[in-house]
């Protein structure tokens, strides 16, 4: 059984590839929701692909296939709206580093949602000296969905070893749940003078933040409050053998 807004959007994908030959843009099914964000677009193409009603066309943007007709789905659905495993969110925090491409993803509530979660890959955050703000997801990454708590997350590539004592190694994946602050001492993605994103452990030190490594060979940088604002915290890290 499909809620009311799967149905409504599968019925317009549908209707649409009939008439033109082509799927629907995200902005488009958005406005033909009547919805104010395209991050309820992906929940729903994500729910409906996972129930077998589309599939996504592999190597063609936003191209998507019709499995299962409207004709095969009750006209009456009877299910209430509810969040999907690979949700999308639109809350990025103003100011911050530019997610350009997907948004992060909303955690599954617990007992809902199939075991593994796709992330997207934002590329490489420095764990020694800070890099370029994150660019566009080129990839995504599969995330058992027991390692995520509520809120949205992204996944982070490592590069550099300023962290290895706290077991944060060069080419490891980190999984971060977004939030604009963090307790004393958790590891954060940072972002410095609005252009530099780096992986540390956050002190506050009076009126001062500290961006502190887990390397000896490494020193602690320490800036005003202005100049650094938390992008996230570190939740779980994978590591290919």
């Amino acid at each position: 059984m499909l809620t009311k807004k799967q149905h409504e959007l599968l019925a317009f994908i549908q209707k649409r590839i009939e008439e033109t030959g082509v799927s629907p843009s995200f902005d488009e099914m958005k406005d033909a929701l009547d919805l104010k964000s395209k991050s309820g677009i992906h929940r729903l193409i994500t729910a409906l692909e996972e129930r077998g009603f589309i599939r996504r066309l592999a190597h063609r943007a936003r191209a998507l296939e019709v499995l299962r007709t409207i004709e095969e789905v009750s006209a009456r659905p009877v299910r209430a709206d509810r969040p999907v495993a690979r949700g999308f969110a639109p809350n990025v925090i103003p100011g911050n580093f530019p997610f350009r491409g997907e948004p992060p993803v909303a955690a599954p509530p617990p007992g809902e949602g199939p075991e593994s979660v796709e992330l997207p890959l934002y590329g490489r955050i420095a764990a020694g000296t800070p890099i370029e703000a994150l660019r566009d997801p080129s990839t995504a990454v599969a995330v058992p969905a027991a390692m995520l708590a509520a809120g949205e997350h992204y996944a982070l590539e490592v590069s550099g070893d300023s962290m290895v004592d706290a077991g944060i190694l060069d080419g490891d994946t980190v999984i971060i749940r977004q939030c604009d602050t963090a307790e004393n001492g958790s590891i954060v993605v940072a972002l410095v003078d609005d252009q530099e994103a780096t992986l540390k452990r956050l002190r506050r030190k009076g009126h001062s933040i500290a961006l502190e490594p887990a390397n000896p060979a490494y020193e602690t940088r320490i800036f005003g409050p202005d100049r650094v604002k938390v992008q996230g915290k570190l939740v779980g890290l994978l590591r290919q053998y």
